[in-house]
């Protein structure tokens, strides 16, 4: 059962999505939903923030008007919810998935991947929450998602199928020199920059307005309740 109203689309993200799950490992999920359109019209209407479930498992949602928003930012998380394993999704779900191609572009991706990649490096360095090998896998698996994002069009969440697979399984493991981890991450680097450079796509605005459109359309004579 959903746990925010009108979802259109829930995926599942973390090591399981990744392929790196252990037995101790929680399932994690986006999602994405509707409110309806009238609400935006009322006195005082402000765009419902992300918003976060936390239990047995985890779950962030975004409202649809707002995830794309960071979408066309090029928020590496957002754009993860797009390709990640789905587990529950109607037609408007399913139509929100296909506009991977159009929500993204080189130049904001890298910016915002980076951005992400250098936090999670710097989490990583202060051996943040005593889980370091948390951010040093999230480090270089969002340099690793970047590359592939501007050499192929988009990126594989089962981050194991990759050749970073058994590097990422082995920090997650305890199994690193932090050191080693700073050098595959600057190399990632240095292939995302280089990458960046003969890599020029844009958004389709007019697509992801048009869809955008069509669904406030939809949930026009939706109440709450």
């Amino acid at each position: 059962m959903a746990l925010f109203p009108h979802t259109i689309l829930k995926v599942l993200v973390g090591s399981h999505a990744h392929g790196l799950a252990t037995r101790d490992s929680d399932r994690d999920y986006r999602s994405v939903f509707v409110i309806p359109t009238e609400d935006m019209f009322k006195l005082g209407f402000k765009p419902p923030g992300t918003q976060w479930t936390k239990g047995q498992t985890d779950e962030t949602a975004w409202e649809v008007g707002p995830f794309l928003t960071l979408a066309i930012q090029g928020h590496p998380l957002v754009l993860e919810t797009f390709l990640g394993p789905i587990e529950q999704a109607d037609v408007w779900g399913h139509r929100l998935r296909s506009l991977f191609p159009d929500v993204w572009s080189s130049e904001k991706a890298f910016d915002s991947f980076v951005n992400y990649a250098h936090n999670q490096r710097q989490k990583f360095l202060e051996k943040k929450d005593g889980r370091p090998e948390k951010y040093a896998a999230a480090y270089l698996r969002v340099l690793q998602n970047l590359c592939a994002l501007l050499e192929t069009g988009t990126f594989t969440i089962h981050i194991a199928d990759t050749e970073l697979g058994k590097t990422i399984l082995a920090i997650k493991q305890g199994k690193y020199r932090t050191g080693d981890v700073i050098d595959v991450g600057e190399t990632l680097l240095l292939t995302a920059q280089k990458l960046r450079a003969t890599s020029s796509h844009t958004e389709n605005l007019t697509r992801v307005n048009s869809f955008l459109i069509d669904i406030r359309r939809e949930y026009l004579g939706l109440t709450r309740g």
